[in-house]
């Protein structure tokens, strides 16, 4: 007995739902004159992470190059993850800033 096309549609639906993965978003840290480099590599190890190590290159290349991705999340992390550190850095007056693109 073959499932009636409404039972089809429904089964088709919840295949698709497992499969498809949330869509991913970058976490971009853009370089200023203002904040500091030490300020900078302990928001990358509080807010995003990373280690002594990620931190201190992601830091570096973002000062070469002005601007890297520290980090790819789903849409409410990233933006959680921003609303922090750029918390952190309003407290401490510095102009950091960051940004949320799609993958």
């Amino acid at each position: 007995m073959h499932p009636m096309p409404q039972e089809q549609s429904a089964i088709r639906q919840r295949e698709r739902l497992k499969t498809d993965e949330p869509k991913r978003y970058s976490v971009v840290i853009h370089n200023d004159d203002f904040t500091t480099m030490d300020f900078v590599v302990m928001v990358l190890k509080l807010v995003f992470y990373k280690s002594d190590l990620e931190a201190e290159k992601l830091m570096l290349k973002v000062h070469h190059e002005g601007k890297a991705v520290a980090g790819v999340y789903t849409y409410d992390i990233a933006t959680s993850k921003v609303a922090k550190a750029t918390k952190m850095a309003r407290e401490e007056n510095f102009p950091l800033r960051f940004t949320v693109q799609p993958e």
